[in-house]
């Protein structure tokens, strides 16, 4: 059966929730970039895939304006990495909204 969704009737939390269930189970890409001035970011994203095979690409959506986006944008650069389960509460600590000048590696463990 088909059902169409219109995002704008159904409200963007909302629509953020169907988005997450369409894929699963979905992996988490543990996205860990520098910062222009040297600081290290290092951020859960439920959103990434691998978006060419002819050159290797991978990518990642970030859900809002993070510190994750604005280091790719400055340094062209980041690293997908995969946690172990061992390390679930260190990636979910990541997540948490540190200011720019913080370095979630060392703020998570």
């Amino acid at each position: 059966m088909r059902v169409d969704v219109d995002p704008e009737a159904v409200g963007r939390r909302d629509f953020y929730a169907l988005l997450n269930s369409v894929v699963v189970p979905r992996p988490i890409a543990w996205v860990s970039t520098r910062s222009a001035a040297g600081v290290l970011n290092l951020a859960p994203h439920s959103f990434f895939t691998v978006s060419c095979v002819q050159p290797p690409m991978v990518q990642f959506t970030s859900v809002g304006r993070k510190d994750s986006l604005n280091n790719v944008e400055a340094t062209g650069e980041f690293v997908v990495n995969f946690a172990a389960e061992s390390l679930y509460e260190q990636v979910n600590a990541s997540g948490t909204n540190f200011p720019p000048e913080v370095s979630e590696f060392e703020a998570s463990g």
